[in-house]
């Protein structure tokens, strides 16, 4: 699996986090605690970062990504009861729009910690 390591290393720093505040919290609680815990765990990021949306090679609008780790792999961070698959939908668009080959979904809001790899399909054919 194409940086596997990176994602692992990152899922681990979200399990600390949520192990630590457990679920309930505003997403915004959970970006900073996992902000520090990657740095901790040393890793190189951008915490919402702008980036640029095209449609037909031209910039349409712009949209922050909650993380963009080691300049590979978009983070999305959620609060929510469960991930539905709007939000799988969703965090593929965002791939998709940034040209971007893999990211995380993370959800803080269940009693466990809810995560899901998703992939560009686009840039695997």
């Amino acid at each position: 699996m194409q940086h596997e390591e990176i994602t692992k290393t990152i899922i681990g720093c979200a399990m600390k986090v949520h192990s630590a505040l457990g679920n309930g919290f505003q997403e915004v609680i959970y970006q900073r605690a996992l902000e520090m815990e990657m740095r901790h765990a040393k890793l190189e990021f951008a915490r919402e970062l702008e980036m640029p949306i095209y449609y037909r090679d031209q910039e349409i609008g712009t949209r922050r990504v909650d993380f963009f780790v080691e300049n590979t792999i978009m983070v999305e961070l959620k609060a929510i009861i469960q991930i539905e698959k709007v939000h799988l939908a969703q965090a593929i668009n965002y791939l998709e729009a940034y040209k971007m080959q893999i990211g995380l979904l993370i959800n803080f809001g269940a009693e466990s910690l809810d995560y899901r790899r998703v992939h560009n399909n686009k840039l695997l054919k």
